[in-house]
């Protein structure tokens, strides 16, 4: 019979460690995990689509992005659109939720701008209407000091991100950085929604 009493040598501030061996459970489930591990990388980072973790994500955002933009069809980067969706509360959180996931390490949290200039006073470098917000988002500007973000963003986001922005300016928050360019003219005003037609 195995004596399972049996001490180690060491001891720490009087507490003393016995010797026992693992249990046999234990040792066949690591066994068991090794020889799994190889077939569990193959399945799941072994090349085929659809299957890894970041396939299974991008695959779930999508799904959520067509849901939520169901509802507002496909947006053009115009100025009456951006206009508009600045004025949308709802809209505007969205494109919020866009520009701080993205945005802030250039922009500052609030728009008070940090390496990027200030978005929530009234000078802009890159700007002249409110349109060219979407085209600075989508393209990049000064050399790719600001980058492109058309393949990174939904069309859809492009614009509500652009919306948000547009409703940053004038705020002049507290801690912004300098005026960065030259003041331009008012954004246009919101024109009213179109009349849906009615369903027969």
């Amino acid at each position: 019979m195995t004596d399972n009493n049996h001490k180690l040598d060491h001891s720490y501030d009087g507490i003393e460690e016995y010797d026992n061996p693992l249990p046999g459970w234990w040792k066949w489930l690591f066994v068991a995990s090794i020889a799994f591990s190889p077939m569990y990388w193959v399945f799941y980072h072994g090349g085929a689509e659809g299957r890894s973790v970041h396939d299974i994500y991008d695959v779930a955002l999508a799904e959520n992005t067509r849901l939520q933009f169901a509802e507002i069809g496909d947006l053009e980067p115009n100025a009456e659109t951006i206009v508009r969706y600045s004025h949308k509360k709802n809209w505007v959180r969205v494109g919020e939720v866009i520009f701080k996931t993205n945005c802030i390490s250039c922009h500052g949290r609030n728009g008070e701008g940090m390496v990027g200039p200030n978005l929530t006073d009234e000078y802009f470098k890159y700007i002249q209407n409110v349109e060219d917000i979407a085209k600075v988002v989508t393209n990049g500007a000064g050399g790719n000091a600001m980058p492109a973000w058309k393949t990174r963003l939904h069309p859809n986001e492009i614009v509500l991100v652009s919306a948000y922005v547009a409703s940053l300016r004038g705020e002049n928050v507290e801690g912004g950085k300098g005026p960065d360019g030259r003041e331009i003219s008012p954004w246009p005003e919101a024109l009213p929604e179109p009349e849906k037609e009615a369903t027969p």
